[in-house]
């Protein structure tokens, strides 16, 4: 009789109803660990499960117990520090365990979709001839040096062999290795004083059992150096290191430059196919991939030994996942490396108001981060030359362009020289909306409360939301008038600008209309690294982290387009890609060239972003915060409630905001609030669905996490024909 009869499981079944373990009979002869993945009989169905405990006395009668069918893998496939991570995510997102694991696995590995892929090979299995050997058979015994695919030889010939006895047939593994092929280039640099001291407080802290730092550099003042080096002293030190970027679009550059010195490192990102997905994943859990490079969702990698996280561009809102578990990758990174004594490392040239502040004196230790600075760039090189051109002069001048004469002049002398461009604007399509110049009607999306954008290359009216489209009008729905009119640029019509006025250039254009397709963003940034295009279009996923030695002029085409969005983030995030994007621009020792173009030229903001000069940035941000009672000094938090009847959408976030206020009431955090209400929401219809929201701000001193986790369990409530949604802090309050 086997030791433990009996396994503690979490089946996945995302339901807080069924959100604990449940006991089964561990089958006889069954090879069984914690954290493993089963199949169990669950009432009438046959799903999976994860492997909590295992035991040798259960309080559930044994007529009552079910056995478990089979293993889902011969190894387990959570390690115990991802189930522990699981219970600190239900404890702080509210989330259950099973959608915890959810997170931990390949979506395919779940209800066994996928396996590992196999090819049949040849083998030779002696080194003598057969008596009656032919000529072909000879050839084939001769090539087989190795292993060779039975697809590569004479399949009739091998078979005979095999008959003979002297080769085997057999099926092998084939891994499905994303990048495969890609060069790996980054030289060993020698680091500079700075970079040097930073690196000597990341390896103390791994030696001396953990620590928390925000590294700050400038842009171009070699932050992936200094990743690169602590990951090498990880690994020398026997652990293992996972390194977040916030965009796919950066993964692959960032792939080859750590492929460069460490050979077997992995990539987890949503773009992969899911037989990579699988087979990246079995390579980091069995221990042959120690590095792991990805996205958000790369933070829960099963790495052994995890010694060092490191999350590069800090401050981008994508490392907030926006499906439920609404977790934020920094806290999860934080989190693991708290519990395994491991190094954090936050870097940005821009960091989040709210992470700076954490760097600072007087945090209390449990948020404390340390500042490690770069305050030049890596080379000794200047800071590109910035200037402000505005746009209202130009049209006073009689300049209708999207193109300033400034810009036209830094282009015409940066492709006579032989040198790159990159032209940025935070919009794709041709147009950012249609409007009647009679009667002012704007062409909308019939499913959501927000402007269509008018995309010239398929003709077409796009909703950037809900994906719908429809063809664009010739006269006006509302009164009739042929003055149709498009208004604002997008990426497709900067694009055609500087064909217009550069018929010899060579442009590529890289947002999401053109990166949908696998590696996309690899073949766009690939070619413009070789010098196969002149000018770089692109949204914001051109405008931080890369690396484009040859690039000396940067335009930002409208620069205050985000300024006044109706955020408080706004500036903040105005100032950050301003910032990143001109640190594209002279960073391999030319003279660098930015120019913005503002219809708000003396905006401190832009300003300040002409200078990069963060910690003025900061300081004003920091006072505008405090003042108007916004985050990092309070918590935004909103129930979300959206159906098909508006009736019932606004009924249902009523009768929440009065449990809202209940439950602030009795737990005694009146004090701390702020200010509630229930109406409709800023986009007040989406996808079709009426949308109204609960919204809270309290003051941060309050205990908020019990708050969150009662918004958590009302966003769960069951109400027919609403859907509920909780967020906290939200990267969008629209």
């Amino acid at each position: 009789m086997q030791n433990n009869r009996y396994a503690s499981i979490i089946v996945d079944v995302a339901n807080a109803e069924v959100d604990r373990v449940f006991d089964y009979i561990v089958p006889e002869g069954m090879q069984l660990f914690p954290g493993m993945h089963v199949l169990v009989p669950f009432g009438p169905r046959k799903i999976d499960g994860f492997v909590i405990d295992l035991k040798r006395e259960t309080d559930v009668p044994e007529n009552k117990l079910k056995a478990i069918i089979r293993c889902m893998e011969d190894f387990p496939a959570l390690r115990a520090d991802q189930i522990r991570l699981a219970q600190w995510m239900k404890e702080t997102y509210g989330c259950t365990l099973a959608e915890a694991f959810r997170l931990m696995l390949p979506a395919q590995a779940r209800g066994g979709r996928i396996a590992p892929k196999t090819q049949l090979f040849v083998s030779r299995i002696r080194e003598d001839y057969p008596e009656k050997c032919t000529e072909k058979q000879r050839e084939l015994l001769d090539s087989l040096k190795e292993p060779l695919p039975l697809a590569a030889v004479n399949a009739s010939v091998a078979k005979a062999l095999e008959k003979k006895g002297f080769v085997s047939i057999a099926p092998q593994e084939m891994q499905r290795a994303p990048y495969e092929g890609m060069e790996s280039r980054r030289k060993t640099v020698e680091l500079n004083a700075a970079q040097a001291d930073a690196l000597f407080e990341i390896e103390h802290a791994l030696n001396a059992g953990g620590g928390r730092f925000l590294l700050y550099g400038v842009t171009g003042s070699g932050k992936t150096e200094v990743y690169m080096r602590a990951v090498q002293k990880t690994v020398e030190s026997g652990r293992g290191a996972i390194v977040l970027v916030p965009e796919i679009a950066l993964t692959p550059q960032m792939v080859a430059w750590f492929r460069a010195r460490f050979e077997n490192a992995a990539v987890i990102h949503s773009r992969l196919s899911a037989g990579e997905r699988y087979d990246e994943w079995r390579r980091i859990i069995s221990g042959q991939a120690r590095v792991v490079i990805g996205a958000r969702s790369a933070v829960f990698s099963p790495v052994e030994n995890l010694g060092l996280i490191v999350v590069d561009e800090e401050h981008e809102h994508t490392y907030r996942s926006e499906h439920r578990p609404k977790y934020d990758a920094r806290k999860v990174a934080q989190a693991r490396m708290d519990a395994a004594g491991g190094v954090l490392i936050l870097g940005s040239a821009t960091p989040e108001v709210s992470t700076f502040m954490r760097a600072q004196s007087g945090v209390r230790p449990e948020n404390k981060l340390t500042l490690l600075e770069l305050s030049r760039r890596a080379n000794g090189g200047d800071l590109p030359e910035v200037q402000i051109v505005d746009m209202r002069q130009e049209l006073a001048r009689g300049n209708t362009s999207i193109f300033s004469s400034a810009l036209v002049s830094a282009l015409r002398n940066c492709l006579a020289e032989g040198r790159q461009a990159i032209l940025f604007i935070n919009r794709r399509g041709y147009s950012t909306f249609v409007s009647c110049r009679s009667c002012g009607y704007v062409e909308k999306c019939e499913a959501c409360d927000l402007a269509m954008t008018y995309h010239r290359s398929g003709g077409h009216l796009s909703c950037h939301y809900c994906g719908r489209m429809r063809t664009p009008p010739t006269t006006c729905p509302e009164c009739g008038s042929r003055f149709i009119k498009y208004f604002g640029a997008g990426t497709q019509k900067v694009e055609e600008e500087v064909l217009a006025r550069f018929p010899q250039a060579r442009v590529l254009r890289a947002d999401l209309d053109t990166t949908r397709g696998k590696d996309a963003h690899m073949r766009i940034f690939e070619a413009f690294a070789r010098g196969e295009a002149d000018v770089l279009v692109g949204t914001q996923m051109i405008a931080k982290g890369l690396d484009f030695p040859n690039v000396t002029l940067v335009g930002a085409v409208a620069a205050d387009a985000s300024l006044n969005a109706p955020d408080y983030r706004a500036g903040e995030r105005t100032f950050q890609l301003i910032t990143q994007v001109a640190g594209r621009a002279g960073r391999a020792g030319h003279k660098g060239r930015v120019i913005l173009q503002t219809y708000e030229p003396d905006s401190p903001v832009l300003q300040m972003a002409a200078r990069q000069d963060f910690r003025a940035f900061y300081s004003e941000e920091r006072l505008y915060r405090r003042r108007a009672l916004y985050p990092p000094y309070t918590v935004l938090m909103r129930l979300i409630t959206s159906s098909n009847d508006m009736d019932a959408a606004q009924a249902a976030a009523q009768s929440l905001e009065e449990k809202v206020r209940t439950f602030i009431e009795e737990g005694g955090y009146a004090e701390d609030l702020i200010h509630m209400h229930s109406k409709e929401a800023p986009v007040a219809r989406l996808d079709g669905k009426f949308r109204f929201h609960v919204f809270v701000k309290m003051y941060s001193r309050a205990r908020t996490d019990e708050i969150t986790r009662e918004l958590e369990r009302l966003s769960r409530e069951e109400i027919p024909g609403v859907e509920i949604e909780a967020e906290i802090n939200p990267t969008n309050m629209m």
